[in-house]
């Protein structure tokens, strides 16, 4: 049996928490980037004009697809140092809590400018 064996095992799934979420995000991004073609063909079964571009829309989209794949890469090389670490003998040094801090404030600012955006549509 490995060495360590229930730190390592706790490790790979923090890993695959963060790849799950990672996922999600960009699965909601991708789901935020085709919504205004779906609402363009529900308009054109309803004889109605098509919506000029929602560049909004497909922005916040594009966000939550690109601060998915960046914690796609930070969960990787979390994963890595922290398996290293788990055999090593001596302590190192990690800066994860400002780069956790920087992504956290990224993903609430999409958030907020998601939020804004359907406050500013459902009020027209």
């Amino acid at each position: 049996m490995r060495r360590n064996f229930g730190d390592h095992s706790a490790n790979e799934r923090t890993f695959l928490a963060w790849i799950r979420t990672s996922i999600g995000l960009m699965a909601f991004g991708f789901l935020l980037e085709k919504f205004t073609l779906f609402l363009d063909y529900l308009r054109l079964a309803l004889n109605q004009p098509p919506a000029t571009e929602e560049p909004a829309t497909r922005l916040i989209g594009l966000a939550f697809l690109t601060l998915g794949a960046i914690m796609i890469g930070m969960a990787a090389l979390r994963y890595r140092l922290y398996a290293r670490q788990i055999d090593s003998s001596e302590l190192e040094r990690t800066n994860f809590v400002l780069l956790d801090t920087i992504l956290g404030g990224c993903l609430a600012g999409a958030g907020i400018l998601l939020g804004l955006y359907l406050a500013l549509r459902i009020a027209l």
